[in-house]
């Protein structure tokens, strides 16, 4: 079933109010004191459960407090120290590769612009927006892995590219709705849109739900 813009609007919005009530207390899981550490987190929670990321932030915060310390680190002592949450050379890679550009291209001032934040080495439009929207109150869809699959479940979006979900949805909900959007699916997406057995029973918006089946 295809549904017109104008038709997604009031969707999504029926959506919205529903989950907003659902979860009052939604928002970012990752333990951060500043963007630095919000993107850092991020990126590590790649392939990762948010809880094992906090498990070892605090370690490599303690060390690597800001993109300067973090620039000069050993790869081989941030490998040792996020090796936990897999993928940890690229990762490793990532975070000092992003600390460096950080020190080298904005004169160790931490972007706020989407455009700035791409341009680092390992930060994609995900990352970027969830900096963005939780640090610096700006509009931000956040495509993970639940808005990607709670969308598709609800007929908002049935791109399978991450940017084309972020620029479809950004049509039809308002800016000042967009981080507080992607924060309450995020939440239906972990606890009950599940992606091999969603809670049905406990979804307060099923009879919007475009797969009964499940099967999506």
């Amino acid at each position: 079933m295809s549904f017109s813009q104008e038709e997604k609007r009031k969707r999504v919005y029926e959506i919205f109010f529903i989950l907003n009530d659902e979860y009052p207390k939604a928002g970012p899981l990752l333990n951060h004191k500043n963007p630095f550490e919000l993107m850092v987190a991020t990126i590590l929670a790649a392939q990762c459960t948010d809880e094992r990321v906090n498990s070892i932030t605090p370690e490599l915060f303690s060390k690597y407090p800001g993109p300067e310390e973090m620039s000069a680190a050993e790869l081989s002592d941030l490998e040792r120290i996020i090796k936990s949450t897999g993928f940890f050379k690229n990762k490793a890679q990532s975070l000092r590769g992003a600390s460096q550009a950080i020190v080298e291209k904005f004169g160790g001032r931490f972007p706020n612009t989407l455009e700035d934040l791409v341009s680092l080495p390992g930060v994609g439009r995900k990352t970027a927006n969830v900096v963005l929207g939780n640090c610096y109150g700006q509009p931000a869809i956040i495509v993970d892995t639940h808005m990607k699959r709670v969308s598709g479940r609800l007929g908002l979006s049935t791109a399978k590219d991450p940017d084309k979900i972020e620029m479809e949805l950004n049509d039809i909900i308002e800016e000042k709705d967009q981080t507080r959007f992607s924060h309450v699916v995020n939440f239906h997406g972990r606890y009950v849109c599940q992606a091999k057995k969603p809670l049905c029973g406990r979804c307060k918006i099923e009879r919007l739900c475009l797969y009964p089946t499940k099967t999506f």
